[in-house]
């Protein structure tokens, strides 16, 4: 089994390139699914965010808005969500891993791939990159999000040219869905295949 890691910055494309992955019918870890599913109703990280975060549960599970209202108003309390949130993570991509170790390729598509240490369990990694100008745009069209949203979660990333450096695939994603998929096919037959030459 060959692990992928997928990642790449806020609007980067990133879901686009993990759909394109899904759609071959490779088996795809999604980390932002994932840790919704963790914090949503009868999550099981339920009891230790309430505690760490007082008034952020609702019948709803975490309330995303005022959790996300709290930590920009504080920094340094991402480090206490991640640690409440990343050792469950691993738990659930452990179990991914286990649950498809006969297939040839798996994906696993996670955000904080490098920030959060997690390129240590792959063995390729892709990241989705795009033009700043066009990552800004397409931020800036998502629901609840605003310039300084934007660029505070950017600086909780590493950025685009360090991960590119790190990469052993860069998928340009400013251009056309078409461009797009077939980058993602050829990553995808490189790795399936083993012999053949990206």
């Amino acid at each position: 089994m060959i692990i992928l890691g997928l990642t790449g910055s806020i609007a980067m494309g990133k879901s686009t390139v993990a759909t394109l992955f899904s759609a071959m019918k490779l088996p795809v870890f999604d980390a932002d699914k994932v840790v919704h599913q963790l914090q949503g109703p009868q999550g099981k990280l339920l009891p230790a965010i309430g505690q760490a975060f007082p008034g952020v549960i609702d019948a709803n599970g975490v309330n995303r808005q005022k959790l996300g209202s709290m930590l920009l108003a504080n920094p340094a309390a991402f480090s206490r969500l991640e640690a409440i949130i990343h050792p469950a993570v691993v738990q659930e991509l452990r179990h991914f891993l286990r649950q498809h170790r006969s297939r040839p390729l798996v994906i696993i598509d996670i955000p904080l791939l490098f920030e959060a240490g997690f390129d240590r369990l792959t063995d390729y990694i892709a990241v989705v990159s795009a033009p700043s100008w066009i990552q800004r745009r397409r931020a800036l069209k998502r629901p609840n999000m605003t310039e300084s949203r934007f660029y505070g979660l950017l600086s909780r990333q590493w950025p685009d040219r360090k991960k590119r450096q790190l990469a052993d695939f860069i998928i340009r994603n400013g251009g056309n869905i078409a461009q797009t998929a077939a980058q993602t096919r050829k990553i995808a037959g490189c790795l399936v295949g083993q012999g053949s030459r990206y």
